[in-house]
């Protein structure tokens, strides 16, 4: 069946965030045979942050991620299995690790304005025979003609596609479109596009990236992902069928996988919670809601203001360490204010 959209699933990689990188065996390779039988192309399988992601600061993974990787390989008969790298975290022998597994693809994610430190991941991802993808993490922080100068330097370095990734859930339909426009006038392979539903925006935001020429597009099965989830798969396909465009995956078998499979995984519904809007509203990166909440329980202040601080320093994805240091700080600055 030709596919007008080429959809990547990313439950199983970024919806580890939602459950505290709790995934076990038997709960990915329910969900990877789900979604390969709905005919779903590409499939994403790491700890949140990305190979080799699993450790204090980002969050400990209950199952060691190569575990699942090899789990979600071993039940797909058609879809190929993704990985997510951040160069810094995960490196080259993890990927060549992950690529002896069986995965058919790799994304390498670097901050929107730090494309030159993927060049040889990259590389070495296309030398394996891998399916490779340029993600640009927190866009919504690089103006258009930036970002189409980034993704110039990945596509250069042999990259198939370039994502654009509302990692912060911050970006508004308009800025969603110009940055779509800005990469698919530089750029000669297809552009990418990857939300966050902080704003409520996701499906809205996915829907302009298609209208300007986007053609790979992520979902996660019933918005299970960091912060308030990404665009609902499973939505995304029966609006894209109402829409005319084809995307080749299986509504109805979407739709059960999402009630009978994933449901029961979810540790509590994905929702626009307080501190989830406050991460679109302020521009931080969507896996930091959890150690906010942790580090504001701990501290005794409100996670809102620790997000609004991390917003106001421009904090990235890797700098989960602020969390706490912002933290401290807040709680000192109440102290002092109350004994005056």
């Amino acid at each position: 069946m030709s596919r007008d959209i080429v959809i990547t699933e990313v439950a199983l990689r970024d919806g580890s965030h939602a459950i505290n990188h709790q995934f076990t065996v038997e709960q990915v390779s329910a969900v990877a045979r789900a979604l390969d039988e709905a005919n779903v192309p590409y499939i994403e399988v790491s700890h949140g942050d990305g190979l080799a992601g699993s450790s204090l600061q980002y969050g400990l993974s209950r199952t060691p991620e190569l575990e699942l990787i090899e789990a979600a390989v071993s039940v797909c008969k058609q879809a190929k299995v993704g990985v997510l790298l951040l160069p810094g975290i995960g490196t080259i022998k993890d990927l060549k690790t992950a690529a002896g597994l069986g995965v058919g693809m790799a994304r390498i994610a670097t901050h929107a304005t730090e494309a030159d430190v993927s060049a040889q991941h990259i590389y070495r991802a296309k030398e394996l025979g891998l399916t490779t993808v340029g993600f640009l993490m927190m866009s919504h922080m690089a103006a258009p003609e930036k970002l189409a100068e980034q993704a110039g330097l990945m596509q250069s370095y042999g990259a198939d596609v370039v994502y654009i990734v509302d990692s912060a859930g911050a970006l508004l339909p308009d800025q969603a479109g110009e940055r779509v426009r800005a990469l698919k006038q530089c750029l000669k392979i297809p552009v990418g596009f990857h939300a966050h539903n902080n704003l409520s925006l996701a499906m809205a935001n996915t829907l302009v990236a298609i209208q300007e020429g986007a053609n790979w597009i992520d979902g996660s099965v019933r918005c299970l992902g960091a912060g308030a989830g990404n665009t609902q798969t499973e939505v995304l396909i029966a609006v894209l069928d109402r829409m005319g465009i084809q995307t080749g995956v299986d509504l109805y078998k979407m739709m059960d996988m999402a009630e009978e499979i994933v449901s029961p995984i979810l540790q509590v519904p994905q929702e626009i919670t307080r501190d989830a809007l406050i991460l679109g509203y302020a521009g931080v990166y969507s896996s930091f809601r959890l150690h906010a909440e942790r580090a504001a329980k701990k501290f005794g202040i409100d996670s809102r203001d620790i997000l609004i601080e991390l917003g106001r320093r421009k904090a990235v994805g890797g700098q989960e360490d602020m969390i706490v240091d912002v933290a401290a700080e807040i709680a000192q600055l109440n102290s002092s204010t109350k004994i005056r």
